[in-house]
């Protein structure tokens, strides 16, 4: 077996060349439509069916690649023609993308699939969840769009409105070989649209013992530099400013295809605008390893946020192991050391995992780890037993120890404040975000610490000059500077909220003649697709017409029908 996303086979996989739409998926009836009386009733909600006019309400949990993915299937189904709303009652769909990495979120999706069917509603399920455990029984009966298959999210909706249940969960493969997903070329709506979320890869190399994403996620699969490349000059078109990059493990990049991190962020560096920024996103210890060098010189770049998320999880060399983190706490020790030496004031941000079962009890290591570095952003979670996991099968830590070891560590996180020494500094923010008092602007600075500003309507995107009047435990608050006047570091307007990103229109100059041909060409695979759709819906309209215009009546003979 290549993956383990290879085990839902007979779960309806469908396996999608890198052209999207090149394969029709396999649907199947809602168990209730057996008799023929029943299909009749079904016929006719289908041909009453007009594609593309109605609302979603589209909910996403977990991570910025989730998110991204949130945002292309918005894209696709708004390019479409359906309408993205807010209020869920008022939708006709619910398009909910999940994360399997915690148990709270995967509950919180569960409830939110009940609360649907309890409404009434049209479901379409999405993400790791589904992906990773598609025979779990509150998952019966809806339809699922795989992690890889977000490029058919209209297909897949489309039939749930008529009725049908489908699956999608195929790997995109080409050659046989695993794909980073589905074409970053394809048309997004932001979340915000001074931010662009670019997922580099798929997947990762680890075999982590509590994880439960690598289920969903399956093995390593990168997107070309090329591919990544014109996605971010495609988004700096539209007013984006800020890049995220995003993956299960950003460190190891390009492993799969013959390339490296640092050789997709010095290409990424030549075209991001001035004064525009990148944030790299997580990345675990091994692999990063190998790059040290480089990517400290990428992080001293000026359009390069100088923060990394390298998470240790545990300070124990034998609970590492017993995790299969395949690292060291040395080696990540090295990793914070050498970043901190060669690029001064670097934001390093860190994970530790609270009550693992071979955790007997609390490491003083742990303690002392986290002690000597300081960590601005330490993410203190507890564990959780993720179902066909190794470590689900270990014997568990009493959950109130688990909590006490949690709060100790949250105790000595608190006890500590990272900003103080920057009062009375001034410092360039570039300002991206409504703080959630809604009374502010959020800024970050090179190290991208969070600085809040007054909520002027000209500083949103804008590079701000501030003086630190104030600091708290996660944040600053900056002063502008009267002499210094805000400036816009991106190319063109930002689009405004909700509009559909990256069309063919938006994206021509971005391109190349290659990928420009080939994004013509999926495109147009689309649009034959649905001109079909709309010829049928047209064709069964008409004959209903003709039918209840002129119902067939008896021959005067008593053979046949005949018409007068």
């Amino acid at each position: 077996m290549e993956d383990i996303e290879d085990l839902v086979k007979d779960d309806g996989e469908v396996l999608v060349p890198r052209n999207r739409n090149a394969v029709m998926p396999r649907v199947r009836r809602r168990k209730g439509v057996l008799t023929n009386k029943e299909n009749d009733e079904y016929e006719g909600e289908c041909d009453s069916f007009i594609p593309g006019t109605q609302k979603v309400y589209l909910k996403t949990w977990g991570c910025a690649h989730n998110s991204s993915d949130s945002e292309y299937m918005a894209g696709q189904l708004a390019a479409y023609g359906f309408k993205i709303i807010e209020d869920k009652q008022s939708a006709d769909v619910w398009v909910l993308n999940s994360c399997t990495v915690k148990s709270p979120a995967e509950d919180h999706f569960r409830n939110e699939i009940k609360a649907g069917r309890e409404a009434g509603k049209k479901v379409v399920v999405a993400g790791c969840v589904p992906q990773g455990a598609p025979q779990s029984e509150f998952l019966q009966g809806l339809s699922v769009v795989g992690v890889q298959q977000i490029d058919r999210v209209v297909e897949v909706v489309e039939e749930t409105l008529k009725g049908n249940s489908v699956r999608l969960m195929g790997q995109k493969k080409e050659h046989g070989k695993k794909q980073g997903g589905a074409s970053l070329l394809l048309p997004k709506v932001r979340r915000n649209p001074l931010i662009e979320i670019i997922s580099i890869n798929t997947g990762c190399l680890n075999q982590c013992t509590y994880c439960k994403t690598k289920h969903a996620r399956g093995q390593l699969g990168s997107y070309p530099i090329e591919e990544i490349v014109a996605r971010a000059k495609q988004s700096f078109t539209e007013g984006v400013c800020e890049i995220w990059l995003t993956s299960e493990d950003t460190g190891a990049y390009g492993r799969d295809i013959g390339v490296t991190l640092p050789d997709l962020l010095w290409k990424l560096v030549e075209v991001i605008p001035e004064g525009c920024r990148l944030r790299l996103g997580m990345t675990n210890p091994p692999y990063i390893l190998d790059h040290l060098e480089e990517i400290a010189k990428i992080m001293q770049h000026p359009r390069v946020y100088a923060f990394l998320h390298v998470p240790v999880q545990a300070a124990s060399n034998g609970v590492l192991a017993d995790m299969k983190r395949e690292y060291t706490v040395e080696e990540f020790c090295r990793v914070v050391d050498f970043l901190k030496e060669k690029v001064p004031g670097i934001t390093v941000a860190t994970d530790i995992i609270c009550g693992f079962p071979t955790q007997r009890k609390i490491s003083q290591e742990t303690i002392e780890l986290c002690r000597r570095y300081k960590f601005p952003s330490l993410f203190i979670n507890q564990f959780y037993p993720r179902p066909g996991t190794p470590a689900a099968k270990m014997q568990r830590i009493p959950t109130k120890e688990v909590k006490n070891r949690s709060r100790q560590l949250t105790e000595l996180f608190q006890s500590y404040r990272p900003y103080d020494h920057k009062l009375g500094e001034k410092q360039t923010v570039l300002v991206t975000e409504e703080a959630h008092d809604k009374e502010h602007w959020v800024g970050h600075n090179k190290f991208y610490e969070q600085v809040l500003v007054p909520k002027h309507s000209d500083f949103m995107g804008k590079m701000v000059e501030v003086e630190i009047i104030e600091t708290g435990k996660h944040y600053m608050k900056g002063r502008p500077c009267e002499a210094s006047k805000p400036v816009s570091p991106a190319i063109s307007e930002p689009l405004p909220k909700g509009k559909v990103s990256g069309l063919i229109e938006n994206a021509k100059d971005t391109l190349d003649s290659t990928q420009r041909n080939q994004l013509k060409e999926d495109l147009a695979k689309q649009e034959r697709y649905i001109i079909l759709s709309f010829v049928l819906l047209i064709s069964a309209l008409l004959v209903k017409l003709a039918w209840d215009i002129w119902p067939p009546r008896r021959s005067p003979t008593g053979r046949g029908n005949w018409h007068p």
